[in-house]
């Protein structure tokens, strides 16, 4: 029985980062790679994990925009969701019912303005918060130079 061709790191046809010496030596660079330098590493890995893909996969995918961070194009899955909602898309964004329409208009119109109620209570709700961190400052300082005058403690200048 040839036991080359059944031990699992006989050949890296089976496996898809190849026979064990190969497999072994990625997992050290990885762990050095960690060690010295970390995003090298975590590049390296999530090629790893990508399949390995050639440099020009890599460049059609990211020009195909087919991915989006942070800043990517377009509204979020929401506004979109919400703007569908509201109607003012085309494709898909009615019901085809008159009554149910005029329904879902008036509620958005109502919920905008619970919005934009609320909106203003936060604002006026954080105004008075502020003034009454101002009127206890004041308070304390109020309180500190009172009892920094009657201590007979007045502003002294050391030369």
């Amino acid at each position: 029985m040839n036991t080359s061709s059944t031990s699992p790191w006989s050949c890296g046809a089976s496996h898809r980062s190849g026979p064990f010496p190969k497999r072994s030596l990625e997992i050290g660079a990885i762990v050095v790679g960690f060690i010295y330098w970390w995003p090298i590493a975590v590049a390296y890995v999530a090629w790893k994990i990508a399949g390995y893909p050639a440099l020009s996969q890599m460049k059609e995918f990211a020009n195909s925009g087919s991915f989006s961070f942070a800043g990517g194009s377009g509204p979020s899955r929401f506004a979109r969701a919400f703007e569908a909602a509201k109607g003012s898309t085309g494709a898909g964004a009615t019901s085809g019912n008159w009554a149910f329409e005029e329904y879902r208009r008036a509620e958005l119109e109502r919920l905008e303005a619970r919005r934009r109620a609320l909106q203003e209570e936060s604002r006026a709700f954080a105004e008075f918060v502020e003034e009454l961190k101002r009127a206890k400052d004041r308070e304390q300082f109020d309180a500190f130079m009172a009892k920094r005058r009657s201590e007979g403690g007045g502003p002294t200048l050391n030369a």
